[in-house]
This record gives structure tokens, sequence and C-alpha cells, in this order.
């Protein structure tokens, strides 16, 4: 398996990636799929942090980061997700690997936060911690329990207020 950054070739098998990992019925488009459209027509994705993993010349995963605000500081964090990955291809460490690869180029760009919603249990294991012990408020109160933030080797104790995603989190 390769981890690589997405091409605009990939865009079609991203999109296919998001639709199918976040089908809830048959027929119905999960909102995933198009967000990640929407937020790369919205020019909010972070090119060196939207990533596919490739196997056998097949795109099987992808995740993404896209430009956030926490307080007033519109540099010092993003906004992870989605991260999917095609059924076929879950539990066998895909997943994984985007994270530990999403996660190491975020550092590397100098940033101080990832921000997600998403399963404690499953995020925990990457150094996600609830995002309000480190003083950052989801937009949605009802998020709390679900709302995580990683921090990096940029991150400063200033990095802390409500924090606000891209615009077209907003319009899904």
């Amino acid at each position: 398996m390769l981890i690589r950054r997405e091409t605009p070739a990939d865009r079609p098998a991203v999109h296919a990636v998001h639709r199918e990992a976040f089908r809830r019925e048959p027929g119905v488009i999960p909102v995933e799929a198009p967000l990640v459209d929407e937020l790369r027509a919205d020019g909010a994705v972070i090119g060196a942090l939207s990533l596919v993993a490739v196997h056998d010349g097949e795109v099987v995963g992808h995740v993404c980061c896209s430009r956030a605000r926490v307080g007033d500081d519109r540099t010092a964090a993003v906004g992870l997700g989605p991260l999917g990955v095609l059924p076929s291809h879950q539990a066998r460490g895909v997943g994984s690997a985007l994270m530990h690869t999403v996660l190491g180029a975020a550092d590397a760009l100098g940033l101080g936060l990832v921000v997600l919603l998403g399963s404690p249990a499953y995020y925990g294991r990457f150094g996600f911690v609830r995002a309000s012990t480190l003083g950052v408020t989801p937009p949605d109160p009802k998020w709390e329990e679900h709302f995580q933030a990683r921090t990096l080797t940029g991150h400063q104790s200033a990095h802390a207020g409500a924090f606000e995603y891209a615009p077209a989190f907003s319009r899904i």
C-alpha cells in the first residue's frame, strides 16, 4: 500500500471511496462524498493534507484536512475529515496509515492543532482528546462528546476558543 498526495485524476475515485465508506442506505449518497468536492471547490482543502491510500493501483482510502479557525486564529488549526476507506479494505490498517501520515504531514507544515468530529474509541489511539480539555469548543454544543483535537509540535496554549470549520461543512 502506498500513501500519497491526491491528484486531480484521483477525484472520481475519492468521491467513490467516501460514497461507499459512508453509505447508510442503498441509492442515497452520503454527505461525506459531496463534502470533499465542495471543500475542494471552495479552495479549503490543503493540498499537502489530502492523501490517498493506493493498493494494487486502486485508490482504496482518502483523508483530507481543510482550513479552519480556532478563536481568532486562522492559521494554527485544521479540520480533519472525512476519512474514508472502501468497505473491502476496512480493518486492514488503511485508515490508520492515512491518519499517521496526515498527522505527520500536518506537523511538518508547522500546524498546532488538528480537530475532528468522530469516535473517541477510534481516534483516541492517534492521540486525540476531547477538544474542550484543550480549551477548544465545538460549533455545536451537542458535539461535545465526539469533538476531538490532537496537538502537534506547533501547538501553543493560545490555540483555544470557538472552532469554526470551512464553510462547506455548514452547507451539508
